[in-house]
């Protein structure tokens, strides 16, 4: 099967995505789900279910709204409407992948967003209360955060990074089809991770007559220090990503879900990986692995370290292990690093910067590229 061509990606950028015509990729579920409070789409308000099931009434078109503990929407929004005007705060974590990647470049007003809201990890109510938001964004599983939202008396609408077991076209999907209802008229198609869609089916195809024993085993430290090793088992993000590029999660049978799936050397060793990725969740580098340079950890041996097969993800919008708009590009990178045979034709750097010039209108330098797939150590602060 051929490479998607730049024609179709303008095709389904250009027509769909940046016009608003509908999409034909799988359309997100019916949640959330208008209870109808407004009958057009100006009204000053609109009734929704968001994603804690919760049925809430929010203004329509917010000027002012702070974002907590879902650390890629602020990326997710900022693209959605173009600008970050609109969110007066969001946390630290949200804050350094801005900085650290290519959306502050795109839309410099974020740089502008406060992150003075937090007393270490607990959200500061009153810092919160004085900036007056129409709405807070959290996170759905967050039921302290939501219980302390409401007896504040703030509007609050729930957003899951997890309902949609870890899907990231589907979840990303299903933001979008969210917030499209609190921003009528300003609508991002969903053709986007159509576009998404299409890379994975192509990924897919070439992949079909690789055997079982023949798939790389892919091991995602999602944070990694001296104190602790965490994965993705079967339930996180890493799964999905493993599926979607046709490798073997090395991590799969880790029963833990998100980001508890807590490991050993000794487990490693066990694996034994052929391909290592680290996430920007984490400041730690793949020169650190083949150095050794974390705590008494010996990688020596590692399958591979032998093989220097051991890469940092992406950093674009934000970072790439969750959903967002990199998610194809990201696809794109993963399936060629585990199969440069069956991928060669590829040219990531030329397709990358067609998809933002398409996306953004805007021409990446070949310097924005590079550190766009090899971002710095910085990129992995929370703070």
């Amino acid at each position: 099967m051929k490479r998607l061509s730049k024609a179709v990606l303008s095709a389904v950028l250009v027509l769909a995505g940046l016009s608003g015509c509908a999409s034909e990729a799988p359309a997100a579920s019916e949640e959330p789900e208008i209870t109808e409070s407004a009958e057009t789409e100006t009204a000053a308000e609109v009734t929704l279910t968001d994603h804690a099931d919760r049925e809430v009434t929010v203004p329509t078109d917010p000027e002012h709204v702070v974002i907590l503990d879902i650390l890629p929407l602020p990326s997710v929004l900022t693209v959605f409407l173009g600008s970050a005007s609109t969110i007066d705060a969001m946390e630290p974590a949200s804050m350094n992948a801005a900085k650290n990647g290519i959306l502050s470049e795109l839309y410099p007003d974020v740089l502008d967003v406060s992150t003075d809201i937090m007393d270490g990890e607990d959200v500061n109510i009153e810092s919160l209360l004085a900036l007056q938001p129409q709405i807070v964004y959290y996170n759905a599983n967050n039921k302290a955060l939501a219980e302390k939202l409401d007896n504040a008396g703030l509007t609050s609408v729930a957003v899951s990074p997890t309902k949609w077991n870890y899907d990231c076209i589907r979840t990303y999907d299903e933001w979008i089809a969210l917030l499209s209802k609190i921003y009528p008229g300003r609508s991002l198609s969903t053709d986007i991770s159509g576009y998404s869609s299409q890379v994975k089916d192509m990924i897919e195809e070439r992949l079909k007559d690789v055997k079982e024993e023949e798939r790389k085993k892919v091991l995602f430290l999602f944070q990694y220090d001296e104190n602790t090793m965490i994965t993705s088992g079967s339930s996180f993000f890493g799964q999905w990503w493993c599926d979607a590029s046709g490798t073997i999660n090395a991590a799969h049978d880790v029963a833990a879900d998100n980001s508890n799936a807590k490991i050993t050397m000794e487990q490693v060793y066990e694996w034994d990986p052929d391909i290592i990725v680290i996430t920007n969740f984490t400041k730690t580098q793949p020169q650190d692995l083949y150095d050794n340079a974390i705590g008494s950890d010996d990688w020596s041996t590692v399958k591979a370290v032998k093989d220097q097969q051991v890469y940092k993800m992406p950093l674009g919008t934000y970072r790439t292990y969750t959903p967002g708009v990199d998610t194809p590009m990201t696809l794109e990178w993963l399936a060629q690093i585990a199969y440069p045979e069956i991928f060669s034709d590829i040219d990531l750097t030329k397709d990358v910067r067609e998809y933002y010039k398409t996306l953004y209108g805007v021409d990446l330098s070949d310097e924005q590229i590079e550190a766009m797939y090899h971002p710095d150590r910085a990129a992995g602060s929370w703070k």
